[in-house]
């Protein structure tokens, strides 16, 4: 008796997608990434702000911290007793010059003549490398945009000089650095004020 083996399975064809099904299949995975994308866009920008946030709130407990040294250190009035320079203390074997008037930091620089009216973008630069443990790199000239987390300027409130520190990624659609009070307007940032030790957040992303 000669065993017959169904020819069904030899009728069997392998078959792969028509056009029109992959044009379906790319259709509907063009659509999947236009939804998505946005929502990835929008992650990304938010862990920028809390990054910056994050810093800044480093900074005012850094702050905070120089001050408490100040006091504990009887509050040292400097060599001007009118403008208050020249005051100095000692954080972690790190000299930081602060106001003698008030006690908050004014520069991380050997700069006796630093006060809260007489400060510049490096001595707001020097100051944020000293008093910030492990410091994002940061930079007070605009050419370093590429290279620096930070970019530092320092301006003049009206009243005292303040120190502005601008997160770097969302100042590159800029061409110039931004001056004046476009810190309320122009990019992440955060503001430190020497005279009141108050440090405000800024979110005003350019890109």
């Amino acid at each position: 008796m000669k065993l017959q083996i169904p020819n069904s399975a030899n009728k069997l064809k392998q078959q792969g997608f028509t056009l029109i099904e992959l044009i379906i299949v790319v259709i509907i995975l063009g659509l999947l990434a236009a939804s998505a994308l946005p929502r990835f866009t929008d992650i990304s920008s938010q862990a920028e702000d809390a990054s910056l946030e994050g810093v800044a709130g480093g900074f005012t407990s850094a702050v905070g911290i120089v001050r408490g040294q100040w006091e504990l250190d009887g509050r040292p009035q400097g060599t001007d007793d009118v403008t208050g320079a020249g005051a100095l203390v000692l954080i972690d074997e790190i000299e930081v010059y602060v106001d003698g008037n008030r006690g908050y930091p004014v520069s991380g620089l050997d700069n006796p003549a630093a006060h809260d009216e007489n400060m510049n973008a490096e001595d707001c630069r020097s100051l944020f490398a000293a008093i910030l443990q492990g410091a994002p790199t940061a930079s007070s000239d605009f050419a370093d945009l590429d290279r620096v987390r930070f970019f530092v300027a320092a301006e003049n409130s009206g009243t005292n000089n303040i120190c502005v520190y601008y997160q770097a990624r969302t100042l590159k659609s800029l061409l110039s650095a931004p001056q004046g009070n476009d810190y309320q307007t122009v990019g992440n940032n955060f503001v430190y004020n020497p005279r009141t030790g108050g440090v405000n957040v800024n979110l005003n992303r350019s890109n």
